[in-house]
């Protein structure tokens, strides 16, 4: 009984009798398998990214073929093979045996014409088929089906045949060898490199033309599939591989991709823009012979069709020409491309968003004259909604576009007008470093205008630029510009509006514009800003009634505020000497001689000079001038200070000079806050604010109250408005800083209101 060759789901087929005498044995696994193959399987996607492949599968399937390679010899028969391997994956085994006996086929039929030409058609489509899957792909690698393949790209019989078998069976052999070769060259590019070295460029070219001979009335129902499929392995050879896009250009592969261009079938056309679009990429000398073939105004018609794989496969080969190519941008805005591009922003599908927004910037480069145009004709609208798809690449794009349209003074003002601040912001927040970046550059760009800055101002743009979110060091160069540009702004009308603002907006506006100014406004200004504009009781309400963020964002700013004023008008935080002007001199501290008082300290003598000590404390004035005991007293005692202490204070009276150390800077402070010594308390108050730390505030500011230390009550102000972030980790501060409020208030308010000292003139 002759055994009928047939195909069954995508691979079950028998031999003839007379092509082969052993038939081959279907497992009942390998059967299921395959089902299961067809249900799950989708339609082929032929792209220029290989997909992922799935190591653990591939280290399996790799294993069975290299079994079976090393143990079956090409006479050996299937039958006991499969029996004998039972170590080995049933479903493996049988793919690699049902590839081999395909390839098998294949092989024979090429050298003999007249053999089953109907096996080796099904043996194509087997191959094909299988190829779909991602995980058979290495094991039809590995058993020699490339060469196989790349034979029939250029079919070995005539066109005119005779009998039953139809002339259209040739191409449709071609068409299922070019499908599995577009599949396998997906995978990766090692199998790329096998399909250019088993010969496959020039088939595949003269492929291309085949419609030369098979395109008008009468030709074969496969003649288009076989050009797209063949327009297909020149897209997935060259993806990523600079040589091999040589040499199609050396084989002449280049011109009839560019005569396909204008061919009747759609997908035809797509094919070979696609192809088109991948052997561009960064490869100079293509770009220029696909130009000189006149290629682009086809090109910029195919953006206008309605279908959305024509035009993105189009605009993406116009994308790359543009690329790195001044001169080609120019001729392809000359053959009217800007307007379909700019439609093409409000495509459907996400990646023709992604290419018009990319080739959107690329006409706006620094060295193009056309940025007021593409605004003009419609692009701000679409981009700026563009900012908010749920695909980032399209983001990215669009954020891209507009940072090259913001730095033309033209567009900045329109861009911000419809709402492209805030989307820009918001951008600063998502993670990815590029996105970051060109949405930072966009927002460097709107600033320059500054009919922008109360459009930032209002919705946050300062705390959002100061967030420091940022992954890059160049967008973090970036937004330092782009507040300097601010900064720069404050002034005249500028600062006029956002005062108006402040008086009359909303509570949220008017606090975004106090939060804003604290940081960039002048020094000089701050007293109208904070003072007469009630600025600083903005600021003040965020700490009583805020988030944990908005309280972050006021100290943030009054701590600026605070730097900014003091650094206009410093404070002497540390006088070097008393108010009086008597000083003895060092020699005369504890000595006898002229001396008129001793002070009995810690049971020891200090012989000391009322003269002295009467022109440096109002204390020591009235104990020997007025009604007090020690008027005429030789010796006078001291209980509370100890000698050290004592004799350091002493020294700072004669000599109006002292090194202080820490360990006793606080019980000089008592001292000199008891005897109304002012100079010694403001230089121990220096000392001691040395030492203000994250742990110690709460007695710090103790300390400051108990003996009216303002310096050091300031310093702890200061102290807490820099390092509340770190603070307000802490349980006890909230309850805290709203005891300090009042102190706050009353520090700010003095160094705002404080006079300026005019600054010297400068010599010419």
């Amino acid at each position: 009984m002759k055994t009928k060759f047939h195909r069954t789901a995508i691979t079950l087929w028998y031999y003839k009798e007379k092509a082969l005498s052993t038939p081959m044995i279907i497992s009942k696994s390998f059967k299921a398998a395959l089902k299961f193959s067809v249900r799950s399987s989708t339609a082929p996607v032929i792209s220029n990214h290989p997909p992922m492949e799935n190591p653990k599968r591939q280290r399996t399937t790799r294993l069975a073929a290299r079994n079976l390679k090393r143990k079956l010899s090409p006479n050996t028969d299937v039958a006991p093979i499969v029996t004998q391997f039972i170590d080995v994956d049933d479903e493996h085994l049988d793919l690699v045996v049902a590839i081999r006996r395909h390839v098998e086929v294949l092989n024979s039929c090429f050298s003999d014409p007249d053999f089953d030409r109907e096996a080796v058609n099904e043996a194509a489509a087997d191959i094909a088929d299988l190829a779909k899957i991602d995980e058979n792909v290495e094991i039809i690698v590995e058993n020699g089906a490339i060469p196989a393949l790349v034979k029939y790209l250029e079919c070995p019989w005539p066109l005119e045949v005779g009998g039953d078998v139809p002339n259209s069976c040739d191409h449709k052999l071609e068409r299922d060898c070019a499908i599995a070769l577009g599949l396998i060259a997906a995978i990766q590019p090692g199998y790329q490199q096998l399909i250019v070295d088993a010969g496959a460029i020039v088939p595949t070219v003269k492929l291309l033309k085949r419609r030369v001979i098979c395109g008008g009335p009468g030709g074969c129902m496969f003649v288009n599939a076989s050009i797209r499929r063949a327009a297909d392995i020149i897209t997935n050879i060259a993806h990523d591989n600079p040589r091999i896009k040589t040499n199609i250009r050396v084989e002449g592969g280049i011109p009839p991709l560019v005569e396909l261009l204008n061919f009747p079938d759609v997908k035809v056309q797509r094919a070979a823009a696609g192809a088109l679009r991948t052997i561009s990429f960064r490869n100079d000398e293509n770009k220029t012979q696909i130009v000189e073939l006149n290629a682009l105004p086809t090109l910029v018609l195919m953006l206008q069709s309605k279908d959305s794989s024509v035009h993105g496969e189009a605009i993406g080969a116009i994308g790359n020409l543009v690329h790195s190519s001044p001169d080609i941008k120019k001729e392809v805005i000359r053959a009217g491309a800007l307007q379909p591009v700019i439609g093409l922003l409000s495509s459907t599908c996400l990646e023709t968003q992604r290419e018009a927004a990319l080739l959107i910037g690329q006409f706006a480069a620094p060295d193009s004259d056309c940025k007021v145009h593409i605004a003009q004709r419609g692009a701000i609208t679409p981009l700026i909604k563009m900012l908010e798809s749920s695909d980032e690449q399209v983001v990215e794009m669009s954020a891209f576009a507009l940072g090259r349209l913001a730095q033309d003074a033209h567009n900045q003002a329109g861009i911000a007008h419809r709402g492209g601040i805030i989307s820009l912001l918001n951008l600063l927040d998502v993670k990815t470093g590029s996105v970051q970046h060109n949405a930072a550059f966009a927002l460097y760009g709107l600033a320059d205008n500054e009919e922008n800055v109360a459009d930032f101002v209002k919705a946050g743009g300062i705390q959002k630029l100061q967030d420091d979110n940022f992954t890059v060091q160049p967008t973090r160069d970036c937004v330092v510009r782009t507040l300097k540009r601010l900064q720069n702004k404050i002034h005249g009308p500028v600062l006029n509006q956002l005062l108006y603002l402040m008086r009359t907006a909303e509570k949220t506006i008017q606090i975004r514009i106090a939060l804003a100014l604290a940081h960039l406004c002048d020094p000089k200004d701050g007293k109208l800003i904070f003072i007469d504009n009630n600025g600083v009781e903005f600021l003040l309400e965020l700490l009583y009634f805020s988030s944990i963020k908005q309280q972050r964002y006021s100290s943030s700013a009054l701590y600026e505020l605070a730097k900014k004023a003091t650094s206009f008008a410093p404070e002497d935080s540390a006088p070097s000497s008393p108010t009086q002007q008597v000083f003895l001199g060092e020699e005369f501290v504890n000595n006898p001689t002229l001396s008129d008082v001793t002070f009995l300290i810690d049971g020891k003598q200090f012989y000391a000079h009322k003269i002295c000590l009467v022109a440096s404390s109002d204390i020591f004035r009235a104990m020997f001038d007025g009604l007090y005991k020690e008027r005429n007293a030789q010796n006078v005692e001291i209980p509370n200070i100890r000698w050290e202490v004592f004799e350091l204070m002493m020294r700072f009276i004669y000599s109006g000079r002292i090194n202080i150390t820490k360990h006793l800077a606080k019980d000089l402070l008592v001292a000199a806050d008891q005897y109304l010594l002012q100079g010694l308390k403001r230089q121990c108050e220096y000392t001691i604010s040395q030492e203000i730390c994250l742990d110690n505030i709460p007695e710090m500011y103790e300390l400051a109250d108990t003996f009216n230390a303002t310096a050091l009550r300031r310093a702890c102000t200061l102290f807490v408005l820099e390092h509340f972030t770190k603070l307000s980790s802490q349980l006890w501060f909230a309850k805290f800083v709203k005891q300090i409020i009042p102190e706050i208030r009353s520090y700010i308010t003095d160094i705002l209101t404080r006079p300026v000292e005019a600054s010297p003139p400068t010599v010419v």
